[in-house]
C-alpha cells in the first residue's frame, strides 16, 4: 500500500479545459460569450465529418448565465453548418444519453456542476456518449485560437436549431427502465433534493412513477439558488426532511445530477463509498459484476478496499476525476466504479456518473431485502479520514522540498495502514492535503502539519 501519493493535475496547464470540460465565473475569462461561440465553432469543425445532416445536443442546467452561454454556442455550431438540438435544463448523463439515442455527432452542456450560481461551465461528449479525450480537447483549443473563418459554411448551408419537447419524457423512461421490473418503490417514502438544478422535474417523476411517496427538496429554481444549501454537497436539508417525514431514504443531487449522496432513515449520510459496496455487492450476488471489482479514484477510503476484499473483489484506483474512472473502466472491462463524491457510474446503463440511476440501484436493494437503508447501505466501517484545502491560485506545479520532506514524514508517521495523499483541484484554485488511517488523532495531526508547510509555502509565493 502506498502511504504517500502527489496526484499532479496536469490539466490545469491548459487554457480553456479542466478536469471536466470549462469552467470558470460567468461573463468572465473563459465563460464569455465570445469563448463559447469559439467553442461551439471549433468543437463543430473538429467534428464535422462526412457529408451527412450534423447535430449537436445541447443541455443545461438552471443557471441564469446558461441563457448567455446556450445561444452563443448554438451560433458557433450554426456557422459551421450543425443542426443543433436544445433540450433545455436536463442533467449531464441525460444529455449523454440523448447524444446516442438521437444519433448525434456531439454532446454539450452547460453546467458548472456543483459550484454556486455565478459559476457556469462547457462538457462536451462524443457521438458515442463519452467524455471527450485529452488529445481531441487539446486539438479544440488549438483551433479555438486559430482563425477558423476557411472552415465556415456557406450561407446555404449554415445549420438550424430546434428544441426537443420529448427530451424530459425520454430520459424518465430511460431511467426508469434501469430498474428491476420485479420490484417496486410502493410503500416506499423518499426526499428527494434536486439542488435546484436540472434534475428539479425529472428526478421526482422517475421515482413518483415507480410508486414512491415523495417529498421534493430544492426544485424550485430561480437561476441563483442552485447548490445554495441545499444538493450533495450541502445535504442537511435532505437529512433533516428524511427524519422531519419519517421517510426511508433520502437523496441529494448535485446541479447538473451526475453524482449524488443518500441518507438513510436516521438521517444519516451514506456516501459514494458505500453506495459502491452496497451496489458491487448486490451484482456480485447476482452475477452481474464485471471484472471482479470495481474501480474508484484516489479518495475512496481504505475501508472500502478491505471490505472488497473481504468479498473477494478488487480496487483498482485512479486520478481524482470520473473521466479517469470511466477510461479504466473501458480499458478493463469493469462495469462499476465511482468516486466517494458520489459519481457512479454503471457501464451497463450509462457512459457517465448518473446520479438518479445509481440512486435507483441502491433503492432496489433496499425493495429487494426488505432492510432499513441504515442496515443495507453500511457495509463497512470507514477508517477516519480527513481532508483540507490551501487556496492555491499560481497554477505552478506544487515543487517544494519542504512540502514534500512533510509529505514524506506524514507518510511515515501513518506506516502500512495509512496513506497521504496531496493533488490539486481540477476544478477549483486549491491543494487539497488528506490522510486517513485507524488513529484519528494521528490522521488530524498528519494532515495539519502538512497544511502548516504547504501554507507557508503558498504565502512565499506570493
Amino acid at each position: 500500500m502506498t502511504a504517500c501519493q502527489t496526484e499532479r493535475n496536469t490539466r490545469m496547464t491548459r487554457k480553456y479545459f479542466g478536469t471536466d470540460g470549462i469552467r470558470g465565473t460567468a461573463n468572465t475569462g473563459s465563460m464569455t460569450a465570445d469563448v463559447a461561440m469559439r467553442v461551439g465553432t471549433a468543437a463543430g469543425l473538429q467534428f464535422v465529418r462526412g457529408d451527412h445532416r450534423h447535430r449537436v445536443v445541447i443541455g443545461k442546467d438552471t443557471r441564469l448565465s446558461g441563457y448567455m452561454i446556450e445561444p452563443a454556442l448554438t451560433a458557433g455550431f450554426v456557422s459551421v453548418g450543425m443542426d443543433v438540438i436544445l433540450v433545455g435544463p436536463m442533467p449531464t448523463p441525460a444529455v449523454a444519453m440523448l447524444t446516442r439515442s438521437l444519433r448525434a455527432d456531439l454532446g454539450v452542456v452547460i453546467s458548472a456542476s456543483h459550484n454556486p450560481y455565478f459559476d457556469n461551465g462547457i462538457k462536451l461528449f462524443g457521438p458515442d456518449g463519452y467524455k471527450l479525450s485529452d488529445e481531441t480537447e487539446l486539438e479544440i483549443e488549438r483551433r479555438m485560437d486559430s482563425d477558423m473563418s476557411d472552415g465556415l459554411a456557406t450561407s446555404r448551408d449554415l445549420g438550424r436549431a430546434s428544441r426537443l419537447d420529448d427530451a424530459e419524457g425520454r430520459y424518465i423512461e430511460f431511467a426508469k427502465n434501469t430498474f428491476r421490473k420485479s420490484l417496486t418503490l410502493d410503500g416506499l417514502k423518499i426526499v428527494i433534493d434536486c439542488a435546484n438544478g436540472a434534475a428539479y422535474k425529472v428526478a421526482p417523476t422517475v421515482l413518483w412513477e415507480l410508486g414512491a411517496e415523495v417529498i421534493k427538496v430544492g426544485t424550485s429554481p430561480d437561476g441563483f439558488n442552485i447548490n445554495q444549501d441545499c444538493g450533495s454537497t450541502s445535504p442537511a436539508t435532505m437529512c433533516e426532511q428524511v427524519v422531519a417525514h419519517g421517510a426511508d431514504i433520502g437523496i441529494a443531487l448535485d446541479g447538473d445530477a451526475d453524482r449524488l449522496v443518500m441518507a438513510d432513515e436516521n438521517g444519516r449520510l451514506v456516501d459514494g463509498d458505500q453506495l459502491m459496496a452496497m451496489i458491487a455487492t448486490s451484482w456480485q450476488d447476482r452475477g452481474r459484476l464485471t471484472g471482479d471489482g470495481l474501480v474508484a479514484t484516489s479518495m475512496s477510503n481504505l475501508g472500502l478496499e478491505r471490505y472488497l476484499q473481504s468479498r473477494g473483489l478488487g480496487l483498482v484506483r485512479t486520478n481524482v476525476g470520473d473521466r479517469y474512472v470511466v477510461e479504466e473502466m473501458r480499458r478493463n472491462g469493469y462495469n462499476l466504479g465511482g468516486e466517494q463524491s458520489g459519481h457512479i457510474i454503471m457501464g451497463d446503463f450509462n457512459t457517465t456518473g448518473d446520479g438518479l440511476i445509481a440512486a435507483l440501484q441502491a433503492i432496489a436493494v433496499i425493495a429487494r431485502d426488505g432492510r432499513p437503508a441504515s442496515e443495507a447501505a453500511r457495509l463497512f466501517e470507514p477508517l477516519p479520514q480527513l481532508l483540507k484545502n490551501v487556496r492555491y491560485t499560481t497554477g505552478q506545479p506544487l515543487q517544494d522540498t519542504f512540502v514534500q520532506q512533510a509529505i514524506n514524514d506524514g507518510g511515515a508517521r501513518l506506516g502500512d495502514t495509512g496513506r497521504v495523499l496531496i493533488r490539486e483541484s481540477g476544478t477549483e484554485p486549491l491543494i487539497r492535503v488528506m490522510a486517513e488511517g485507524d488513529d484519528q488523532g494521528l490522521v488530524t495531526s498528519v494532515v495539519d502539519d502538512i497544511v502548516s508547510v504547504v501554507e507557508n509555502y503558498v504565502s512565499a509565493q506570493g
